[in-house]
């Protein structure tokens, strides 16, 4: 049967660059494809392409006949006005459901959606349910294949999971363009990353996010190896160019020409592999206090509402905090408590003298008709960074823009870039205390993994809101829960978040005197072990396959160490003796890490 989706040659370009050029992109029954690369490679452009939503400049886009495919766009947007009920019913008359069957499917899929309320306004939900919605609409024509784009930016942890065992039990083809390594970890097959630093122009590899991780960077070092093989080539050819040769021979005249292409193909290769990275680095205030917020026996309320109540916490200098809960438990509020936007309905929350909170908002606020170039430096073509002045142009590079790009206003740039920009203005501001409210949307993972490092080092206190598990398990050094019913609690890792919130949701949970998160934090049964963090059952879920395929290259080593052609080469036996005593130790430490997980587990 042929591909659903079958693009052959796409070329697409805006400005003077092309985003991608001669790209072949197929999308088989069953297929789960996760779509990454850097900001501006043009993931998103080519998810359009496959939807048939944007035209390729070159090449074409072949669909298999009657086949469907649903589209759900980065931003989720409603008409207002429309309800709930009124979004899904338009979209079962626009695939052709019968009158007879409407009403069941419906109600069946907005309850496994988890809408409660049909008659609520579409375009009034928030991010998340609007989110929800947008990929309900599109699941209601059955469609062969499913194309998100960045589908967890707005959803929560909850939402996130809801979308994972909604993706399992799928029986049709999916193409997600996600940063979120844990979701591609869960819903991906096949990962294929749009980049130029390959020659095709991207990478595809069979196997989940970590499969991929091992065989790009396999392909890399080779790309590496071969371009220092040909760059030895063409020094030598250089030098032969050097003493004239004259021309006047064929093999003379080949081997001119041979030259030039080598060197050609190496320019080629450097500028291809040349890779930038953002300078992210936040500044930090030298102050001596080490206790800067406190918060005592505090209560929020909106409206009629009470998001939490009995909170006592202290932000101190160093602490990294991570703030969860489902859409609506009163995160961003909590923020807004923190920076005195708000008071307290009851308790009360005590600053350090002067200090200096420095804030990321999710709403990613900046003037769309201010050009980069203000926007970056409002005063001027200067600014100061950590006391050292610093032209615009070189601020902007460290971000990744170009110069032609400090003159174009800030509405054209793409939701990653904005990200960017809204990160610089942050370095600018010494800070106590980082409060960011889901910084990661947009943001590619090379980026976020320079993120990542930053965080960890940065010496104040940071609060991060996120949504994105993997961030929030390798930066977070404890975790405040909210459940959006009035409880907090406090934990040592997201895992014991997610454990204390599903008792909640089973009614297991003991309620807590007062729900303080100074009690909530002392351990509920210390007799217990404790679980398996969110980060270690996906380890867990994936080191026995590991474990048999170290077992594998440690029979391939030692079968090369007992070969007669090795044993008999010197140097050849010495290298396959250091290639068995390397599987041997990765395969030791492999078996202790697996006995390791599997006590925690059971």
């Amino acid at each position: 049967m042929p591909p659903i989706l079958n693009a052959q040659s796409i070329t697409k370009q805006f400005g003077a660059k092309p985003l991608f050029k001669d790209i072949s992109f197929t999308v088989d029954d069953g297929s789960r494809i996760g779509l990454i690369g850097p900001n501006g490679a043009g993931k998103s452009t080519l998810l359009a392409i496959l939807a048939g939503a944007v035209e390729p400049d070159a090449g074409e886009l072949a669909v298999r006949k009657r086949a469907r495919p649903a589209y759900v766009p980065q931003d989720s947007r409603f008409a207002v006005g429309l309800t709930v009920r009124q979004v899904l019913e338009d979209a079962l008359g626009t695939a052709h459901v019968s009158e007879g069957e409407r009403e069941g499917r419906l109600r069946e899929i907005s309850g496994r959606a988890g809408f409660q309320d049909l008659v609520a306004e579409a375009a009034s939900l928030s991010g998340g349910w609007r989110k929800r919605l947008a990929i309900v609409e599109a699941l209601v024509s059955h469609p062969e294949v499913l194309l998100l784009d960045e589908p967890t930016n707005h959803l929560d942890l909850a939402g996130i999971e809801w979308l994972e065992e909604l993706l399992a039990a799928a029986n049709f083809a999916v193409v997600t363009v996600s940063h979120d390594r844990y979701f591609l970890e869960a819903t991906s097959s096949e990962i294929i990353e749009l980049n130029r630093v390959y020659a095709e122009g991207l990478f595809r590899v069979k196997g989940n996010f970590s499969r991929f991780l091992e065989e790009r960077e396999a392909y890399l070092e080779s790309q590496s190896r071969q371009q220092e093989s040909l760059r030895n080539r063409v020094r030598t050819e250089i030098e032969w160019l050097r003493r004239g040769p004259k021309a006047r021979t064929t093999k003379s005249k080949a081997r001119i020409d041979s030259a030039n292409e080598m060197i050609g193909q190496l320019a080629a290769m450097d500028s291809r592999t040349t890779v930038n990275s953002a300078g992210i680095d936040f500044e930090a205030t030298q102050r001596k206090t080490k206790r800067l917020v406190e918060f005592s026996d505090v209560a929020c309320d909106i409206g009629d509402r009470r998001l939490f109540s009995g909170l006592k916490f202290v932000l101190t200098a160093g602490s990294k905090v991570g703030l969860v809960g489902p859409n609506g438990s009163g995160k961003t509020t909590f923020l807004r408590l923190l920076r005195g936007e708000l008071e307290p309905a009851e308790g009360s929350i005590r600053r350090a003298d002067a200090l200096r909170l420095v804030y990321f908002s999710q709403m990613r606020e900046l003037d769309e008709e201010l050009t980069l170039r203000r926007a970056l430096a409002p005063e001027g073509d200067g600014l100061v960074y950590q006391g050292r002045n610093v032209h615009v142009a070189s601020w902007a590079a460290r971000f990744l823009f170009t110069g032609e790009q400090l003159n174009q206003p800030v509405r054209n740039l793409s939701g990653g870039e904005r990200a960017r920009v809204l990160i610089a203005k942050l370095m600018l501001e010494p800070a106590d205390v980082l409060l960011l409210d889901e910084p990661t949307n947009d943001l590619d993972i090379p980026t976020l993994e320079i993120l990542e490092e930053n965080l960890l080092e940065f010496p104040g206190a940071l609060v991060l809101v996120t949504h994105d598990r993997y961030l929030l398990n390798r930066v977070a050094s404890t975790v405040l829960g909210l459940d959006g019913e009035g409880h907090i609690g406090k934990f040592a890792d997201y895992g014991q978040w997610e454990q204390w919130l599903e008792e909640d949701r089973t009614g297991t949970r003991e309620q807590e005197p007062g729900n303080k998160a100074t009690e909530a934090a002392a351990p509920r049964n210390t007799s217990q072990k404790k679980k398996l963090s969110y980060m270690e059952a996906r380890e867990f879920a994936t080191i026995e396959k590991r474990v048999e395929e170290s077992d594998e290259r440690l029979a391939a080593a030692r079968a090369r160490v007992e070969d007669p052609d090795i044993a008999s080469d010197a140097a050849a036996l010495q290298a396959a003796l250091a290639e068995l005593d390397a599987a041997q130790d990765e395969n030791d430490l492999l078996y202790a890490r697996w006995a390791e997980l599997t006590d925690k587990a059971v």
